[in-house]
């Protein structure tokens, strides 16, 4: 999806991001994660519970066509604007006192970042294939995470550069960069500017010659330090994903919240 994938996606129904919504959502102790066995049902959540309790912290509601939104005054919501505003604070310091010789910049992932995936998790069932998320991205666009795009315009106004790292395949770049301008953000997403997956031997990325073998964490973080030896400084990094934030090469992460699947 809009993710970088060497293996498998795994999703709020399967067996990991099981484990991970239970621990989460019901406090529970059980398995899949670390390899165990649940020894009874009772260690595993009911699978129509955690549907129900993601779209309940999502706010979920229906328009006239069917297609499933967050709500402004949803937990999800509430949550994302409690970070946002964190963010909003370090980068008004960021600005203020810029690290000498260096261009300030911002890096962001693109799905469940900057653009929300939610009702695409709903319309398959959060049953993701590179097929079914393909067409969607071609012929669709998502929302904004709440308040993303004031936060990014706000940064880009005062002297920020705005990067994207996405696990997005090139042959989404046309389609994430009309979705991204539709819904707010105001900085260019050009080749400069948004970094696909293109899963083929790049300079810069040791891992990714003679034979690509990058996992998320070396591909972003890789490419964040490429970023840096171009002469920017990135303030701040925001991700889904703790592999969006790994690595380093960042002055500060920010992690938006995602209970609907876990990408190592």
């Amino acid at each position: 999806m809009a993710r970088f994938r060497r293996s498998v996606r795994t999703h709020a129904l399967t067996a990991v991001a099981t484990a991970v919504a239970a621990t989460a959502l019901y406090g529970v102790s059980t398995a899949g994660a670390d390899g165990s066995v649940p020894r009874s049902d009772k260690e595993i959540p009911n699978l129509t519970n955690v549907v129900n309790e993601i779209k309940a912290y999502y706010g979920d509601t229906t328009d006239a066509s069917g297609e499933h939104h967050a709500s402004a005054d949803s937990s999800y919501a509430r949550q994302v604007a409690g970070i946002e505003a964190k963010a909003g604070a370090y980068l008004r310091q960021a600005v203020r006192h810029p690290r000498p010789g260096r261009k300030p910049a911002i890096v962001l992932d693109v799905d469940d970042t900057s653009l929300l995936t939610y009702n695409y998790e709903l319309e398959v069932g959060f049953n993701y294939t590179p097929a079914s998320n393909d067409a969607y991205i071609q012929n669709k666009n998502m929302d904004a995470v709440f308040g993303m795009p004031a936060l990014v315009n706000w940064a880009a106004d005062h002297g920020v550069t705005v990067f994207w790292i996405t696990g997005r395949p090139e042959t989404q770049r046309a389609a994430s960069v009309r979705n991204l301008a539709a819904v707010g953000y105001r900085s260019p997403a050009d080749t400069a500017h948004l970094y696909l997956n293109t899963k083929a031997p790049t300079s810069y990325l040791p891992c990714s010659a003679p034979t690509y073998t990058c996992t998320t964490t070396e591909y972003k973080s890789g490419t964040r330090k490429h970023i840096e030896s171009l002469g920017y400084d990135i303030t701040a990094d925001f991700g889904d994903q703790y592999s969006d934030l790994n690595g380093g090469y960042a002055g500060r992460t920010f992690k938006l919240p995602n209970p609907m699947y876990y990408l190592p």
